[in-house]
């Protein structure tokens, strides 16, 4: 039986609103992307950078995506730098548009109504989003997945939460990952696999939109710009910032320094949110390969060039953990990984070779190549 295709039109239409509707914001704040991201820009290093340069400097925050984000530009003229905020703004709106699942007007939405085995060929953005999603996801040997909607749906992630069955959690993973939806890189297609199977864009939706929003800076010719969409950052501009980590168990407190330049860094664990129900509380991220979510161990920060890898693997290598995670980290090309570990009595901080570039201080142990740390090992 030959089966049909369905062509999705070209999301090309760029949505001028800044703040999401109502109904999005209320109910996307909750889940939209599904990561505790736990980075900081110091204070007095953004002061330092800004006394240094005689461009103009636009600040801006915007509701979007669910969240919150604030925009910095730095360029010769006020003109230019709000020119390329009001860009950065459109780009991330209309990335919006295009991957949301809070919404059923948005492109991947509709992909996820489509009937069970009947193959679509998305749009060219979506293709080449899906084509680098999945490449991860078969990297990390199902550990990242955007094919997680009836494992949320299991365990009502987007709701008040419930504790599913043995059988429901059984039930739900096979309707997961490839079992639940089949891409074809070669015939650039997606298919539905069964009716409780769908894609979620919180593992890689707020990179993808910030790797697309720092393109569009390109055509302004902006002297340095810095990014901050709910909590994961793009800096650009050549400029290093010091970046605070905080401790995995307390957002108030900076467990670790990265000095950063022309980069993103994205950071994953399970401190914060998740749901609780009869008294016990889960975790938002869960694990593709078992179903059930991933116990609380500390967190990961990643730092990439590339804002979609730095989302994916902070995903991807809190799933991991910090044993099975440094396997994969150790073999990343100039992709910077720290994994701070707090199931002992004292905060164990481990990280990749690529890591030791950006790194300042870290708890408990010296930096190679580069200086003591200052924290002192214990409890932080």
């Amino acid at each position: 039986m030959v089966l049909n295709r369905i062509r999705f039109p070209q999301f090309s239409d760029v949505n001028s609103k800044v703040i999401p509707h109502r109904s999005t914001v209320s109910r996307s704040t909750r889940a939209l992307f599904s990561l505790v991201l736990m980075v900081a820009v110091t204070g007095a290093d953004a002061g330092e950078a800004d006394c240094q340069t005689p461009d103009r400097h636009v600040r801006r925050t915007v509701g979007v995506m669910g969240t919150l984000a604030t925009i910095e530009i730095w360029a010769s003229t006020e003109a230019t730098a709000r020119d390329a905020s009001d860009a950065v703004v459109r780009e991330l709106t209309r990335v919006e548009d295009l991957l949301s699942t809070w919404r059923d007007d948005t492109e991947l939405s509709a992909l996820n109504t489509l009937p069970p085995g009947v193959p679509a060929e998305p749009s060219p953005e979506l293709d080449r989003l899906l084509d680098d999603v999945h490449a991860w996801s078969v990297r990390t040997r199902g550990a990242f997945s955007p094919a997680v909607g009836s494992l949320i749906d299991a365990w009502d992630l987007r709701g008040a939460g419930r504790r599913p069955t043995s059988t429901e959690i059984t039930d739900a993973v096979a309707r997961a990952g490839v079992r639940g939806v089949l891409y074809d890189p070669e015939a650039h297609t997606i298919t539905r696999l069964h009716d409780a199977a769908w894609l979620d864009a919180g593992g890689f939706g707020k990179g993808a939109a910030i790797r697309s929003a720092a393109d569009s800076l390109k055509a302004y010719g902006v002297s340095r710009a810095r990014l901050d969409v709910g909590g994961q950052l793009l800096l650009e501009g050549g400029v290093p910032v010091t970046i605070g980590v905080a401790h995995p168990d307390s957002r108030g407190e900076i467990a670790a320094t990265l000095r950063i330049a022309d980069a993103s860094v994205a950071t994953s664990g399970q401190s914060e949110r998740g749901v609780e129900v009869e008294g016990e509380r889960f975790g938002h991220i869960i694990d593709p390969r078992t179903g059930r979510p991933v116990t609380p161990w500390g967190s990961v920060t990643v730092v990439a060039t590339d804002a979609l890898v730095a989302d994916v693997l902070a995903t991807a290598l809190f799933v991991l953990g910090p044993d099975a995670g440094m396997e994969l980290a150790e073999q990343l090309d100039n992709v910077g990984v720290l994994f701070l570990d707090d199931r002992r009595t004292r905060l164990r901080a481990t990280y990749n070779d690529a890591m030791k570039s950006y790194l300042q201080d870290v708890p408990g142990g010296s930096i190679p190549d580069r200086h003591q740390s200052t924290f002192r090992e214990g409890p932080i």
